[in-house]
Parts: C-alpha cells; sequence; structure tokens
C-alpha cells in the first residue's frame, strides 16, 4: 500500500469514528476510485433489508467529490443503493445520473421518460453508479497562508515557516419557508466533518479551530467540524453564540507536504430533530432543568465522597488494630508451611508415575489410527469399484463425503426419478430419430399447405376447384398459358410469405411432435422404461447395503479416533499434572519462605499506618476542592446556559421545527421517487500535495 492509500485509509477511519461518536450517524463509504463494491459491503453491514409491516423501497445515496487541493471540484461520482425491503420485482427509480452501470449485480433496467429507470429488480437490492455535473449543495474552499501571506497549494509545496490552511464551507442548498409570518431563506442543516492526517516530521506545534487532535507519536490525525448555514437558520447573534462554519489549522512545518484530506457532509444529523411535543418556553426550559437535576446529582455524590472519605480518615485507627491482628496470624501461617510441604514431595512422585504409564500408552496412537484409516480407505475404495462395475459414475468416496454421495445415489435411484429419467431418455432417442426425417415431412406439410394455397387463388379469381381438379384441367387443355402463369405467380408470392412460411414450420414441429408421441406409445419402448426402473430398485437395494456397511466401520473407526484423543489428552494432563506437582513443591518452599516475609512486611505496615492516616487526609481535601469546583461550575457554567434562553424562545423553537423539517425533506442529490423515502451523504477528497521525492512511494 502506497503512502497516499495509508494516510487515505486512516483518514477514513478517523472520520467514521467521529461520526458514531457524533450522533451514531450511519455511513455507507464506497471507494474514490476501482471497484467500490468490496469496500461497501464491508462499510454496510446491515444490507440486507428487514421486510415488516412498515417496509417500504428506499435510497441510499452517497456522492464522491474529487476536487483539487484547492477544494475546488473536478469530478462528482454517486454511488446508489435501492433498498428493496418489500422484495419487488420492479422498482421505478428516478435519477439525474449519466453512464448508469450496475454495480453488484446483473439486473437491468429500461428507460420511461426524463431521467426515469425502471429496474427489474427480481425482489433484490439494486446497486448501482453513475456520473453527474451538477452544482454541489455545499462548496468547500481550501486557502494556504506562509507566515501571513496567502499562498497557493502549489506554491507551498516543500517549503518551511508558519503555515495556515483554512476550510471554508458555503452552504448553496436552502428552501424559502414561512418562519413566524416571514418568508425567510432556509439551509439544509449540513454538518461537515473534516480529516487529515499530518507526518510530525513536518509538522509541529499544531492547532485547530473547532477541531481535535490525535498524536500517535508519528503523525497528528486532525478532525474538524462545522455547520455552514445553521447561525442563519437560528438567527443567533455571532458576537452571542457562534456556530462554526470553518474550520482552521496553525502549524511550524518543514517541508511542506500533506495527504489527501477527506471531508464528509450530510445531513442526517438533523433528520431526528422533533420539536412536535415542545409547544411552550415551560417544554424548552425543562430540557435545560434536567441538566440541571443532573449537575446538582453529580455536586450531590462529589460531597458523599468528601463525607466517605471523613469516615475513612475516622476508621483508619481500627485499621492500625486490625494490622496488628493479622501480623499475629502471619505468625502462625509461618509455622505451618512445613507440613504442606512434605504432602506436596509424596504427590509428585505419584503423578510422575502416572505420567510415564500413559506416555507408553499414548506413543502407539498414530500407529493405531494409521492402521483404521487404511482399512477404511480400502472399504472405500472397494466401493468405489462396484459402482464403476454398476455403471454408476460418482466422486470418489472418502471417509467425509460417503454418506452424502451414496445417500444422494439411492436418492437418484428412487422410482419415479428413475421412471422420469428413463422416459426422457427414451423420448429424447425416439425424437432424434423422428427428426432425421425432417426434410420429408417437412416437404409433406409444404405441399399440403401449397395445395391449400393453390385452392385460395382459384377461388379469389372466380374458377372454385381443387387442386386435383386444377391439375387435371391443365393437362386438359382447359386453361390457357396466361393463366396459369398468373395462378403460378400468385400461389409463389403466397408461399414466400413469412405467414406461410411460419405456419409450415409450426405444422412440421407438430407432425414431428406426434410422430414421436405416437412411437413413444410403442410395446419396445415401454419394455425399455420398464426394464430401466426394474434395474434402478435392484441398483438401490444393493448400494443400501454398501452403505449400512461402510456405516458400521466408521461407528468403529470413530469410536477409535474418541479413544486414542481420550489417551492423549490424559497423557497430557498427566505430565501437566506432574509438573503442576513439581511447581506446588517449589511453591510450598517458596510459601515457607514467603510467610515469613509477610510476617516481617506486616511489622513494617504496623509502623507505617501512621503515613497512610496522613494520605487519606490529603485525599479529603482533594474531594472537598473537587466537590467545591463542580459546584462553581453549576453557577457559573448551567446557570449562565439558562440565562442565555431568556429571550425569543418560541421563536427559536419554530426554526428549529423549520431547520428539521427541511434536513428531512432534503434526501437526494442525484434524484429520488416521489413515493421513495431517501438518505445522501457526500465525500469530498482533495488532492494530495506532494514533494517530487514522495509521489512514488
Amino acid at each position: 500500500m502506497n503512502k497516499k492509500k495509508k494516510h487515505l485509509v486512516k483518514t477514513f477511519s478517523l472520520l467514521l469514528g467521529f461520526f458514531v461518536l457524533c450522533g451514531g450517524i450511519s455511513i455507507a463509504v464506497y471507494a474514490t476510485g476501482g471497484n467500490n463494491t468490496k469496500i461497501d459491503e464491508k462499510l454496510n453491514i446491515n444490507k440486507e433489508a428487514v421486510a415488516d409491516e412498515n417496509a417500504e423501497i428506499s435510497k441510499d445515496e452517497t456522492v464522491y467529490v474529487i476536487a483539487g487541493a484547492n477544494g475546488t471540484a473536478k469530478k462528482i461520482i454517486v454511488s446508489e443503493w435501492i433498498k428493496n425491503a418489500i422484495a419487488s420485482e420492479k422498482i421505478q427509480d428516478e435519477t439525474e445520473l449519466e453512464n448508469v452501470i450496475n454495480i453488484k449485480g446483473d439486473e437491468s433496467y429500461t428507460t420511461e421518460g426524463d431521467n426515469i429507470h425502471v429496474w427489474d429488480a427480481q425482489g433484490n437490492d439494486i446497486y448501482y453508479r453513475g456520473n453527474i455535473k451538477k452544482e454541489l449543495p455545499v462548496n468547500i474552499d481550501i486557502s494556504y497562508k506562509l507566515d501571513g501571506s496567502a499562498i497557493s497549494a502549489e506554491e507551498l509545496e516543500g517549503k518551511s515557516g508558519k503555515v495556515t490552511i483554512r476550510f471554508d464551507y458555503t452552504n448553496n442548498q436552502y428552501e424559502m419557508m414561512n418562519i413566524d409570518g416571514k418568508q425567510e431563506k432556509m439551509y439544509v442543516p449540513f454538518s461537515v466533518l473534516t480529516g487529515m492526517v499530518l507526518n510530525n516530521d513536518n509538522f509541529r506545534n499544531i492547532e485547530v479551530t473547532n477541531g481535535r487532535l490525535m498524536n500517535d507519536g508519528d503523525r497528528t490525525v486532525i478532525a474538524g467540524i462545522a455547520f455552514p448555514g445553521l447561525s442563519d437558520n437560528l438567527n443567533l447573534k455571532k458576537d452571542t453564540f457562534e456556530i462554526p462554519d470553518n474550520v482552521e489549522i496553525t502549524a511550524d512545518v518543514t517541508d511542506f507536504e500533506m495527504a489527501a484530506t477527506i471531508s464528509i457532509v450530510t445531513n442526517e444529523l438533523f433528520h431526528n430533530v422533533d420539536l412536535d411535543n415542545v409547544d411552550s418556553l415551560d417544554d424548552l426550559s425543562g430540557s435545560l432543568d434536567e441538566l440541571t437535576d443532573a449537575m446538582n446529582q453529580l455536586i450531590d455524590g462529589s460531597f458523599e465522597l468528601y463525607d466517605g472519605l471523613s469516615t475513612l480518615l475516622d476508621k483508619s485507627g481500627e485499621m492500625v488494630d486490625g494490622i496488628n491482628q493479622l501480623t499475629t496470624g502471619a505468625k502462625k501461617l509461618s509455622e505451618g508451611t512445613g507440613e504442606l510441604g512434605d504432602g506436596a514431595a509424596k504427590l509428585q512422585d505419584g503423578a510422575a508415575k502416572l505420567a510415564s504409564g500413559l506416555d507408553t500408552l499414548s506413543s502407539n496412537n498414530t500407529t493405531l489410527n494409521a492402521g483404521a484409516k487404511q482399512v477404511f480407505e480400502s472399504l472405500l475404495s472397494m466401493a468405489d469399484s462396484q459402482l464403476a462395475d454398476a455403471g454408476l459414475t460418482v466422486k470418489k468416496l472418502t471417509i467425509d463425503n460417503y454418506s452424502t454421495v451414496l445417500n444422494g445415489v439411492m436418492s437418484s435411484l428412487d422410482g419415479k426419478t428413475v421412471y422420469n429419467m428413463a422416459y426422457n431418455k427414451a423420448y429424447s432417442q425416439v425424437e432424434s430419430a423422428v427428426r432425421a426425417q425432417e426434410a420429408a415431412i417437412s416437404s409433406k406439410v409444404e405441399a399440403a399447405v401449397r395445395e391449400k394455397v393453390l385452392e385460395g387463388v382459384l377461388k379469389a379469381i372466380g374458377q372454385p376447384m381443387t387442386a386435383k381438379e386444377y391439375e387435371a384441367a391443365v393437362k386438359g387443355g382447359k386453361l390457357s398459358g396466361e393463366t396459369q402463369a398468373k395462378i403460378t405467380g400468385a400461389v409463389e408470392k403466397q408461399m414466400s410469405s413469412s405467414e406461410i412460411k411460419d405456419e409450415i414450420a409450426k405444422n412440421t414441429k407438430l407432425q414431428i411432435k406426434n410422430l414421436t408421441d405416437e412411437k413413444m406409445k410403442s410395446n419396445e419402448v415401454k419394455s425399455q422404461i420398464t426394464k430401466a426402473v426394474e434395474s434402478a430398485k435392484s441398483g438401490a437395494s444393493g448400494i443400501a447395503a454398501l452403505k449400512t456397511q461402510l456405516d458400521s466401520y466408521n461407528q468403529f473407526y470413530q469410536g477409535l479416533l474418541a479413544y486414542t484423543d481420550g489417551v492423549a489428552e490424559a497423557s497430557s494432563g498427566a505430565k501437566e499434572l506432574k509438573n503442576g506437582t513439581e511447581s506446588l513443591k517449589k511453591g510450598t518452599d517458596g510459601l515457607k519462605d514467603g510467610a515469613k516475609e509477610l510476617y516481617a512486611g506486616l511489622n513494617t505496615l504496623k509502623e507505617g499506618s501512621n503515613a497512610l492516616i496522613d494520605g487519606v487526609t490529603q485525599l479529603k481535601d482533594g474531594a472537598k476542592k473537587l466537590s467545591d469546583g463542580l459546584k462553581e461550575f453549576n453557577e457559573q457554567g448551567v446557570e449562565k446556559l439558562i440565562d442565555a434562553v431568556d429571550g425569543d424562545l418560541n421563536g427559536l423553537i419554530n426554526r428549529l421545527r423549520a431547520t428539521g423539517e427541511i434536513s428531512r425533506d432534503y434526501k437526494s442529490f442525484a434524484g429520488i421517487s416521489q413515493d421513495m423515502d431517501g438518505s445522501v451523504r457526500f465525500i469530498y477528497k482533495t488532492d494530495a500535495i506532494e514533494t517530487s521525492h514522495n509521489e512514488t512511494k
């Protein structure tokens, strides 16, 4: 994987992680080039639509924007996933895409009118891709400064100094909506998440506005977020409360180069904004009250922590008495470990003898298993020969497949199946024999049709007679040569028409079928089918007996394998027991020494208990500071938040409702049917800025 691709994958991972953290937004990501299907399968885990009573057809759209280093779009690729939750056979889809390609299945489509595609879905989901030339709902403008002066991306390559990279996002997608009796421009509430990876060898002292940094030692990962147009939607004064619509990164740079950046633009964050039940100031204030209650609980908890530590401090004296009692017990433990060591030595000797005996028994496992397998394979080879002698062609029998293969053969030899096979084979042979005479049959059919055509022509010219009567009239010289020529020409013209040719072909085919069906009723053919059925019954009986013999040996063989596995497992366990008893013996020796050390250590702990009391006192003082700090946060932070909504909250509620409504209305960039639900997100990938020596890495 080249350097560019590594950065791109890491940036994608970063962005997806941030979206999960920011509200559980589901993102279906395709690759920015090449075969998109594999990545789509990896990232879109839940692709199987689950049909229920509320199921419907919906569209999931991902728009890929390939952009230059300044953010200008160069190419737009759109990937569509139509979720056929109701398993419809036909799906009517509306799209403005050109060069539409099915990227996952073989379902085809027909066009009906402007931008209408009717997919032959066959109950499946549809995945397709295409190109489009259309203004994007969000424009990204990337500008660069070096030591405070504007500079292009190309000029910045390889330069060193104080660099500023600024991402400005312009929202172009809006609707005019009625807000408190006035028509206002309301933007689709897109959130933009931009990510990039910077090499710490080139970038130092990195800072970002409206974002976060993550540093793994070698690289710094940056994620910035903005909401272009949202501040205008909510009519907020920027000097009071500012919602970001840009991201800016500054750093000290050496030999500037930068990998591709990825920006994800989506309005899904606002799909679930539901203020239907918020109709008053009290309703909205109630949400802030819940935040206040939670902060009060946190403060109360800090007080409880403080009280608990005070109790711990009071009980420290009792703990010192407990340490004294523990010291006395440790002395008794030290004195009693000697007897445990003698018992461990006897257990060690017995475990060694058991391990030796089982090891000898286990050493014969391989020979025993190999011999049994050889016998089994010989039986299977004999079975292969018997099947071949019976004229049956099947897969080579193995220990693993013999049961499945023989069951399949017996299933194919039941009376009804064999009869159908024998009948079909006989029919094919009889039909082939009849078709060998197709030319003669067709000639007779053509002659009969010609007679009918001739009689029709004679009737049309006012000389009704049969074909034989016409032939007699010709021979008798009753018709002039001119009349005969006219009649012959009329007949040949009709005979060369497609209708007459189709009739001849149809009648020829019917004659072949009738002759075939007639011959199938002959005693000779019936006898042939009966013999095949009787032979199959005899063969099925023999194969059933053969399978019974193989099943019997297989039962013995599997039991033998289980026995040898048990011996091997017992041998292994005995060795572990032997090793464990050795460790136990060593452990008892160590326990004796450890008990002595425990006794000595408790004496030391007893002497240091006063230091513990001092530590608890310091922890208590720290808890008091935590409690005071949380109380200050409640008074200066949460209370300020409550003060900030003393203005026109009803107007804010209306604007939030309108923002949620316009977000839910925007379902597609490339087009969507009116009766179809959908979602869309945009993924912008900018060109990397790399020095020449890294371009091929």
